[in-house]
């Protein structure tokens, strides 16, 4: 590493500016451990929970956030960064969109709204399934949704919905990651259901309602989050090179840094590229991980918000994007001059392959034409804003290969002081929420000023033989 400029010291070095790194720093601050630096790439905060405002007065999230949290600790950041009258709060409204109906999501708890002999085939199917049993212990996450849902429902939705959002086949994926994450379906329920369709249900999930700032986007929260801290934060500055035996890392602007503690809040597989002494059978194993790139673009129209729902879900080929947002229901201020009476907004998503060749104005003119298809949008509509965002990491992919690699990856890098945290920092989509992304932040500030035990996080045991066996035939 060649020190081209002064050498600087710090306790603790956090590279990344989103949820995790922010709440790390944050945390830090509150415990009075204030030798700490912050290095941020991307010219200003937030990461994955940034937004944007475009040419046109929109604003717009990289893909679709909302605010709910089980984490106590979560709640109190957020009632100390805003007024009670600055987060709107929202029940949520969501449906499928489902040879050419909508059904409400969760699709499996709504069969009623399928034609009769559909619905029917796909109760018999989970009928069947239930009685078979649960899937044995290491299936693959097609298998998992066949044992439990039967082959009817997995048909009519899970698979090409799936197929869609992960741009992975199922039977790469793990389902060790699913635990809160799908419905369960009742199948007594959905028969009576069948018989009596005004019969209720009960809202499923911890999203079911949901909170959202009034102004700014979810960027806003860790705008003002970044806002809260005194010490030394530098945005524009990216981490080329990590020399964990010497303790040092050199940025873009050619400083050299040294750490007692680094915490690492981006891509692992990108940590482990620019650690220089991480041995082989590690880099191995971080090219075992998968990651799903995501499109967002986003629409605006001078067309009022008629919709009241919050998101929808595309399984099908009639649309590009697997999910589309209504923004401006989300909060006024996210169209220009506040004014949803006169605009509206759309956000959708839409995964890439890897190695998609991405034509953005042919996509923009797809995700246009579907959401008019769909009857979202009033043909007569008029577009006045077409913003895309390309990115590049949005989901870390749970294959089957990944928990081994992990258990290479991880242990070696906290037996250099490297701790990886955050979405990407675990690769761990179930744990890759807003929520658990601040706790993991708050839970290692805790840990290297106190010791105290992580709350949501365990490191993965080292199993260095299935690691690389999965490093070389898997993933």
């Amino acid at each position: 590493m060649r020190n081209t400029r002064a050498r600087t010291a710090a306790p603790v070095v956090i590279v990344g500016a989103g949820p995790c790194g922010l709440a790390c720093a944050h945390e830090l601050q509150r415990l009075s451990h204030r030798e700490w630096v912050l290095l941020e790439s991307a010219p200003t905060v937030g990461g994955l929970g940034s937004s944007v405002v475009d040419e046109a007065g929109f604003t717009w999230d990289l893909g679709g956030h909302v605010v709910f949290s089980t984490m106590k600790s979560f709640d109190e950041l957020l009632e100390g960064l805003f007024a009670p009258h600055e987060l709107l709060h929202h029940e949520r409204s969501s449906f499928v969109r489902h040879s050419g109906r909508w059904v409400p999501y969760p699709f499996q708890q709504h069969l009623d709204h399928l034609p009769r002999a559909r619905a029917q085939k796909c109760l018999e199917g989970l009928a069947a399934a239930q009685a078979h049993g649960r899937a044995p212990a290491g299936a693959d996450f097609g298998a998992w949704l066949e044992a439990t849902y039967g082959t009817a429902l997995v048909e009519e939705f899970f698979a090409p919905y799936n197929r869609k959002i992960w741009a992975t086949a199922l039977s790469e994926m793990s389902a060790s990651w699913i635990a809160e994450r799908v419905a369960p379906a009742n199948g007594g329920a959905l028969r009576q259901r069948l018989v009596s369709p005004t019969a209720p249900t009960r809202r499923w999930g911890p999203n079911a309602q949901f909170a959202f700032p009034a102004s700014g986007g979810t960027g806003a929260i860790w705008k003002r989050l970044a806002s809260r801290l005194e010490g030394d934060v530098r945005t524009g500055q990216a981490v080329l090179h990590i020399d964990e035996a010497a303790k040092t890392l050199l940025t873009s602007d050619g400083s050299v840094l040294s750490y007692g503690s680094l915490v690492a809040t981006g891509a692992l597989d990108k940590l482990v590229a620019m650690t220089s002494g991480a041995p082989g059978q590690v880099r191995q194993a971080a090219t075992v991980l998968k990651h799903t790139t995501v499109v967002m673009v986003g629409l605006g129209y001078e067309s009022p918000t008629t919709d009241g729902r919050s998101w929808l879900y595309f399984p099908g080929r009639e649309t590009p994007f697997y999910r589309a947002t209504n923004f401006s229901r989300y909060a006024p201020a996210n169209v220009p001059g506040s004014d949803p009476g006169r605009y509206s907004a759309w956000m959708t998503e839409t995964s890439l392959p890897a190695g998609t060749l991405l034509d953005g104005a042919a996509l923009v003119e797809e995700c246009d034409t579907a959401l008019r298809r769909c009857g979202l949008v009033p043909d007569g509509a008029q577009r006045v804003s077409s913003h895309l965002e390309l990115i590049p990491y949005a989901y870390p992919v749970p294959t089957t290969g990944r928990d081994a690699a992990l258990g290479l990856i991880q242990p070696w890098l906290e037996s250099h002081e490297i701790y990886s945290r955050g979405r990407f920092g675990t690769w761990r989509y179930e744990i890759g929420n807003m929520d658990h992304a601040v706790t993991m932040g708050q839970d290692i500030a805790r840990r290297l000023v106190h010791g105290t035990a992580e709350r949501i996080y365990t490191a993965p045991r080292p199993t260095a033989r299935s690691a690389t066996r999965e490093a070389v035939h898997g993933g």
